[in-house]
């Protein structure tokens, strides 16, 4: 195993996938990639919902065996379930009042990181979403690519005649005051369209491109490692020298020396290594966002399916609904929505009445949340599984944010009164403070050393000449879309910037 590279990348999700290939296909660099999970899928970083059901299941099993993924025998009954693949920061949650230290936060730890988890949603942020102070067009430049990366497209499903009564209906409601890029429209999701009519959705794989396979990687000089802890970064006198590394199988530790270090290891996980390494800025950890969430189902007018079951998700073709998205327009609709044909939905939400056999869709509302210096992670003395330094969240609803979701959940009555009503059984739930799986701002950047953010707009960490960071950590904005496509797109700006200080064309 290489322990001498110019490149050494933590995390093998959507952020450090993009690293890796961006840097890849326009440097002879080379880079290792060290994640603490295992392959849950036999293609490099495939997405599980292209899996058969069984074959699915058993990723899922096997990310259960991950040692932070253990739930104690004596357990509650009313411990919280962290969706498919994921698994809770504290195995032992349960619901709090006003949803109070994030008790649904969550991570996944596998080859691929949450891109083979994620449901591949990625429209752009709008307004006060977006980073203003990044240089506008350099960053649409760099969605741009992202979109190619991720392969987003808006036609992922067929158009049916119930989508698109979809569509107008809501338009017809939510249009005043909205331009045309504004408008309900189909949700630009990452997935290559299929005869069938079902996308393939894309996992990390799609980023990675040619690099998914072992011996293009092999060609190119990309060491893809699992099940390897990243203990601490080295350091001495403002450069990251390398790493620590744990093989997590055999228990050995061993360095590795780097040019470059990147970390992207998720926006809980990332201020973790930090912290045990002795780099500690005032803002690491702090300005926590999640994005509070309410999720509704709701009846669609479309032919009733005879003898339909209860929980059944397979719609007739003519009756696919696919996936809608109602952008964040505000002040009148400070809110992400989306409508998904129940198969697509990342939350079970079980319907039992007279209606079953009525066609639903989805919706889920996200809120952009009020920024908070005090919503954090605390790090204490104690360690987790992995004998890394325990995290504790401190999180909480401001005013504003209570204000907020009552707004939204005035709005599910108002989506439902365009459509044919919010379904029996189906009325609005804010689900737990967490359950997004969208956590920003932890590592956040800015454009001054001023003690409010963690890196520079390039992702480069204040004080550091060659290490900088990637994922959702670093969104500073109070967004309400998902933020996978920003996140792709800030990593490629800070690849660019690694590029041109490390690997500028002379040196090739």
């Amino acid at each position: 195993m290489s322990t001498d590279i110019d490149v050494l990348i933590i995390g093998s999700g959507p952020a450090g996938a993009t690293f890796a290939r961006h840097l890849a296909d326009r440097t002879t660099a080379r880079i290792l990639m060290v994640d603490t999970g295992s392959a849950l899928t036999s293609d490099t970083g495939g997405n599980i919902r292209n899996l058969m059901p069984e074959a699915r299941e058993q990723a899922w099993g096997q990310a259960r065996t991950f040692p932070l993924a253990a739930i104690p025998h004596d357990a509650p009954a009313d411990v919280l379930q962290a969706r498919p693949g994921t698994h809770l920061l504290n195995p032992l949650a349960t619901a709090t009042p006003l949803h109070q230290g994030m008790p649904a936060a969550a991570m996944s730890s596998n080859i691929g990181g949450m891109g083979i988890h994620w449901t591949c949603a990625c429209p752009r942020p709008s307004g006060s979403e977006r980073i203003s102070f990044l240089d506008q067009t350099r960053l649409d430049a760099a969605y741009e690519t992202a979109e190619a990366y991720l392969q987003v497209t808006q036609q992922g499903f067929p158009a049916t005649a119930l989508s698109q009564s979809i569509i107008a209906a809501l338009n017809d409601r939510f249009s005043d005051g909205r331009d045309a890029t504004r408008l309900a429209q189909p949700m630009p999701l990452a997935c290559t369209p299929q005869p069938d009519g079902k996308p393939r959705w894309s996992g990390t794989d799609a980023i990675l491109g040619d690099l998914a396979r072992a011996e293009v990687r092999a060609r190119r000089g990309l060491e893809i490692r699992p099940d390897t802890l990243c203990r601490q970064i080295l350091t001495r006198d403002g450069v990251a020298s390398g790493a620590m590394l744990r093989h997590l199988p055999s228990g050995r530790d061993y360095e590795v020396h780097a040019s470059v270090v990147v970390i992207a290891a998720d926006a809980l996980r990332t201020p973790q290594l930090l912290y045990a390494s002795g780099i500690r800025p005032q803002a690491l950890g702090r300005w926590l966002n999640d994005q509070p969430q309410v999720i509704a189902l709701i009846d669609v007018d479309a032919p009733a399916r005879p003898n339909a079951k209860a929980g059944s998700t397979q719609d007739g073709r003519d009756n696919v609904s696919g996936v809608t998205w109602l952008p964040f327009n505000e002040p009148d609709f400070p809110f992400h929505g989306q409508l998904m044909q129940m198969d697509t939905s990342p939350i079970a939400f079980h319907q039992n009445d007279k209606d079953v056999g009525k066609p639903v869709v989805g919706l889920g509302l996200f809120l952009a949340k009020d920024l908070r210096e005090d919503d954090r992670i605390m790090f204490s003395d104690e360690r987790d599984a992995l004998g890394m330094p325990r995290m504790t969240l401190s999180y909480t609803l401001t005013d504003a944010d209570r204000a907020g979701l009552e707004k939204a959940l005035k709005a599910v009555q108002q989506v439902g009164a365009a459509l044919n009503g919010v379904a029996n059984g189906g009325e609005a739930i804010i689900l737990p403070a967490g359950t997004s799986l969208h956590y920003q701002g932890t590592h956040r950047m800015g454009p001054v050393d001023d003690g409010t953010c963690v890196t520079s707009p390039a992702s480069r960490v204040w004080g550091f000449d060659n290490l900088y960071l990637g994922g959702n950590g670093s969104i500073p904005t109070a967004t309400a879309c998902n933020p996978t496509l920003t996140s792709v797109a800030l990593a490629l700006m800070a690849a660019d910037d690694i590029i041109e200080r490390f690997f500028p064309p002379h040196s090739l």
